[in-house]
């Protein structure tokens, strides 16, 4: 049920029309929150039709025009209750683990391009994260709370593509095999 409340989230922080909405959604949430234009627009209606929202009204006749959405006081007290609820962590469901599982079993000699591809993607996801946070959280502008939860959730995504690069640089140096140079995590010889 995480989507209606990523969006109301950010609609909370700035009402918005569903392209903006959109927009937003490619540019902040969605890099730890994914969703489609289509999952935004129907979450749209049903927050809309369970009262959570409502289009903001309008001096032009709707059809065909956008509608700016707002947050209702029902559609705060849900995202509260929702935030203040308990939640185990995920446990991990990545493709790529699973393909390298299915590798062992059924041979996978293209696995290591695979590999450079997502290392390198995940670089360059790293690259965009760590000037995001440059631009947008020097410490002098992390002086309010909210300022400081924006700026642990952009962090966690820092870590999480520290951990791939590395993971993957370790995971191709392994795959290279015993003559290639140790993993900065191998275990020491031992007699």
């Amino acid at each position: 049920m995480s989507l209606p409340h990523a969006i109301l989230t950010a609609l909370l922080e700035k009402p918005s029309s569903g392209l903006e909405l959109t927009r937003r959604f490619d540019r902040s949430i969605g890099y730890f929150w994914s969703a489609t234009h289509q999952q935004i627009y129907r979450e749209l209606g049903k927050l809309e039709q369970a009262g959570h929202i409502r289009a903001l009204p309008s001096e032009q006749p709707t059809r065909g025009q956008k509608k700016d959405y707002e947050v209702l006081p029902a559609g705060r007290d849900e995202l509260a209750a929702w935030v203040n609820r308990s939640e185990d962590p995920r446990q991990i469901r990545d493709p790529l683990l699973l393909r390298l599982r299915a590798a062992a079993v059924v041979g996978g000699a293209g696995m290591e391009a695979e590999l450079v591809r997502h290392l390198e993607l995940h670089r360059a996801q790293l690259a965009d994260y760590l000037a995001i946070e440059e631009r947008d959280f020097p410490p002098e502008r992390r002086a309010s709370r909210e300022d400081r939860l924006r700026h642990v959730v952009l962090r966690a995504g820092i870590e999480l593509e520290t951990f791939w690069t590395t993971w993957l640089t370790d995971t191709l140096t392994e795959l290279a095999g015993p003559d290639a140079a140790p993993s900065r995590h191998a275990e020491p010889d031992t007699p």
